[in-house]
């Protein structure tokens, strides 16, 4: 009972895991899901590949539809079809990969890594977002 007296409850404990685990099972599991998706045309039916809950049920696109079909497409060099399946996703994914990219190197010198976002950068992820999903619902 002493011993949690000393403790103070908002200490925080740091995770046993090393820093690099995170963003080295992320790569992992992403070559996993790459190397299903090398084989597999999100263009054609009859595969594993789900759908999104958002189309099911609404009949809309989400901001994030057709990002299966735009990596497939990437990943066999169809740039020009990636850009027609989402134009939005295709232009963040260099920042997402350089996000990946600061969390791995962080985590591989022992540094757990959060990325700070200012607020207005996340209000205007947000409506670039919102934006996206009605104008790509319009046409």
């Amino acid at each position: 009972m002493a011993d949690a007296a000393r403790t103070a409850p908002s200490a925080r404990r740091r995770p046993s895991w090393h820093p690099a685990a995170a963003p080295l099972a992320v790569l992992v599991a992403g070559a996993a899901g790459a190397g299903y998706l090398w084989f597999t045309d999100p263009h054609e039916s009859g595969h594993l590949l789900p759908q999104c809950p958002f189309r099911y049920v609404t009949g809309l696109l989400c901001p994030a539809c057709g990002g299966t079909r735009m990596t497939y497409d990437l990943m066999h060099g169809h740039f020009a079809a990636a850009w027609l399946d989402n134009r939005v996703l295709l232009l963040a994914a260099p920042f997402a990969l350089a996000l990946w990219g600061r969390w791995t190197v962080e985590g591989l010198r022992g540094r757990f890594y959060r990325p700070r976002i200012a607020p207005w950068v996340q209000a205007l992820i947000l409506l670039t977002a919102v934006a996206w999903t009605v104008a790509r619902n319009l046409v």
